[in-house]
């Protein structure tokens, strides 16, 4: 995630960061502005003088009626526009929700055992410390589709060779792991059931937000949905300098390609954070939170 001055806002106007749309669209932009031109010079060197009715009318002006169909489809294109906006950026807001969630419920889960073991427990609090640490890396490696042993640390009693095998669900092997280890406490007299069950609540809320995050994973927006938004754009483009030329001559190649850049930067800033977790510029810190859960893990039990 790109992290910035949101007080210096004249330099980003003239910056161009390698996740700009500017950039992204710049070889589709030039494309536009040629088809614009191509348009514009047919209707002022071709068209201007052809006639299509009796009272003399030209084809030019008759175009320009178009630019009222392109105000009214302008009104439903921008309602779409704003809701795919708005429901990629709720995707976002929710992946990091449930990401603050994590942060919060990691350091009560650090907490209560720090507090509820005794003092002869350091090996069990040592477990519980490592494996909670471990527990948002494996999640984010998990998130991506991808498991990076050299980042889970190792703990006694739960090897890194045991998370190895890519068809395992390495987050759910490693709560079932701390699972048995509180039941194996309760059973040598270290927790109370009650304790037990204050400690399952914290574990319980690992399974929540991590079938959360694999819900906002695994259902993007419908395919339907996006593909028509998709091709409304482009023939709301295509057909847009058609109306303009007749109005704004030349000047129509700069109006068209600004209205192509907005329309379609919507869109492409839609479609990177409807999937918040990645490696992507605009995606989520996972990597920062999980380094700062292990932090604060590690300051809890060192308390």
């Amino acid at each position: 995630m790109i992290e910035y001055d949101n007080k210096v806002w004249f330099r980003h106007i003239l910056n161009f960061h390698k996740t700009d749309t500017f950039r992204i669209l710049l070889k589709e932009m030039v494309i536009v502005s040629l088809y614009t031109a191509i348009v514009a010079a047919i209707e002022i060197h071709f068209l201007r003088e052809m006639r299509v009715n009796e009272s003399g009318e030209s084809l030019v002006k008759v175009l320009k009626n178009t630019t009222v169909m392109h105000s009214i489809l302008g009104f439903v294109l921008s309602l779409l526009v704003v809701f795919r906006t708005n429901t990629a950026y709720d995707r976002w807001w929710e992946g990091r929700k449930l990401w603050g969630a994590l942060v919060n419920n990691t350091r009560n889960l650090s907490v209560k055992i720090n507090t509820l073991l005794p003092e002869g427990c350091q090996l069990e609090k040592d477990y519980f410390r490592i494996m909670i640490g471990n527990f948002p890396t494996a999640l984010k490696e998990h998130l991506f589709d991808v498991i990076k042993l050299n980042e889970i640390e190792e703990v006694r009693g739960v090897e890194p060779s045991l998370f190895s095998d890519g068809r395992q669900h390495v987050p759910n092997l490693m709560i079932q792991a701390m699972y048995r280890k509180a039941k194996s406490l309760m059973d040598a007299g270290h927790l109370s059931g009650e304790e037990l069950i204050v400690i399952d609540k914290e574990l319980k809320s690992f399974f929540d937000i991590m079938g959360a995050c694999e819900r906002i994973k695994n259902t993007p927006i419908p395919f339907s949905y996006s593909i028509f938004l998709k091709k409304f754009i482009f023939f709301y483009i295509i057909t847009l300098p058609i109306g303009f030329v007749a109005y704004f001559e030349y000047w129509a190649i700069p109006i068209s390609v600004f209205v192509f850049y907005v329309l379609v930067s919507l869109e492409i800033i839609a479609e990177e954070i409807e999937m918040p977790f990645g490696r992507d510029a605009n995606d989520l810190p996972t990597q920062n939170l999980s380094d700062m859960i292990r932090g604060n893990v590690n300051e809890i039990f060192s308390a």
